[in-house]
């Protein structure tokens, strides 16, 4: 014979809250619908609620707050009602809203470029440098090939100007070779960035340009990381003492950065190797050294002959959802097929690099 089972009892066995099956109980299914609530007897009339509403929408008050027309009301010796029941009226009849026309913000769709070999797709933004007084500083330049992480143009100028953006950008795409249609360069969306003389440039160039959505740093991430590596040098210094100290001694880590960094995304080669189109030849050797400290001592490798890493296929930004997470590397690569269609470009002193490369 089956025991009864309490309510308390069955209710933590089925993980139910106790009064929820009191309630259930207490309602029946014919029960009749809630009476209306009745109206106050202190509420206003409607002729009183439409005297109210023609007050406030009255062109005397119309541009005032419902406070302010209490106030004032109150010191010409009459009283219609409270400041929050004339609110009350309003909401009713839909006239309560901000004033003012508000901004609205138009709908960024987020970048999503693809690079599979070095001058597809370049990445460039401009960083501050401390100079040698309070509130003095130089700006450093700078365009990263995505792909290689080769720094292929870059300069120090004592001011942040589209002039000296676009002769960057055509020095560098000069020095680089590139072709109509061939270049995507994407930027973040400061002045010279969005500037009309970089658009003209580069439409004349037949480069794509493309930006990054607003306040989204993500949207830049190997300009914004190879800021991070520049800044975090042991030889960065606090401040630089004069514009030609910070062209030395940006000179000096352009060479180091392209030729003698290995950089983690790229199978810890140089990004100079990688550009230059060298790397199948440097992986290749490296096989052999790791073939031959196998063949020297196999018992020091479980997991059999050691491979070098690997040079990634292709390097996202912003990998669509569709590309699988085993496939992004960096800020993501890939093997899917096709580079988006993301093509983007005086006479002051000024360094590039293209001569290091």
């Amino acid at each position: 014979m089956r025991q009864p089972v309490g309510t308390a009892a069955a209710c933590r066995a089925l993980g139910v809250a106790r009064s929820r099956v009191y309630r259930a109980r207490r309602r029946t299914p014919d029960a009749p619908a809630a009476a209306p609530r009745p109206t106050p007897a202190r509420a206003l009339s409607a002729e009183e609620q439409a005297l109210v509403r023609e007050v406030l929408n009255s062109e005397r008050f119309q541009d005032a707050a419902p406070r302010q027309i209490y106030a004032t009301l109150l010191d010409e010796g009459s009283y219609l009602c409270s400041w929050r029941t004339m609110y009350r009226i309003l909401h009713e009849h839909a006239e309560v809203r901000e004033r003012r026309d508000q901004l609205r913000h138009p709908s960024y769709i987020k970048p999503e470029l693809l690079a599979t070999e070095p001058n597809q797709l370049w990445s460039w933004d401009i960083t501050k440098l401390k100079g040698p007084a309070a509130w003095t500083y130089y700006y450093l330049y700078v365009i990263l090939d995505v792909y290689s992480r080769c720094i292929v143009g870059w300069m120090v100028m004592e001011r942040e100007c589209a002039s000296l953006a676009e002769e960057l950008i055509a020095d560098s795409c000069a020095k680089q070779g590139i072709e109509p249609q061939q270049l995507t360069l994407h930027a973040d969306r400061g002045s010279a960035m969005t500037s009309k003389t970089v658009a003209q440039l580069l439409a004349d160039l037949g480069v794509t340009k493309t930006h990054s959505r607003p306040h989204v740093s993500n949207d830049n991430p190997y300009s914004e990381a190879q800021f991070k590596t520049l800044k975090y040098r042991p030889s960065f210094p606090e401040h630089f003492g004069s514009l030609v100290d910070a062209r030395a001694w940006m000179r000096e880590f352009v060479a180091w950065y392209n030729t003698e960094h290995r950089h983690s995304g790229i199978g810890l080669l140089t990004p100079a190797t990688v550009h230059d189109g060298k790397a199948p030849a440097v992986l290749s050797a490296r096989q052999q050294v790791l073939e031959r400290a196998y063949t020297a001592h196999p018992e020091r490798f479980v997991r059999g002959v050691p491979a070098p890493a690997e040079l990634p296929a292709a390097v996202w930004i912003n990998p669509p959802v569709s590309v699988p997470p085993a496939h992004q590397g960096g800020s993501s690569t890939t093997t899917t097929p096709g580079l988006p269609a993301m093509r983007a470009a005086n006479t002051e002193e000024r360094i590039i690099s293209g001569d290091l490369l």
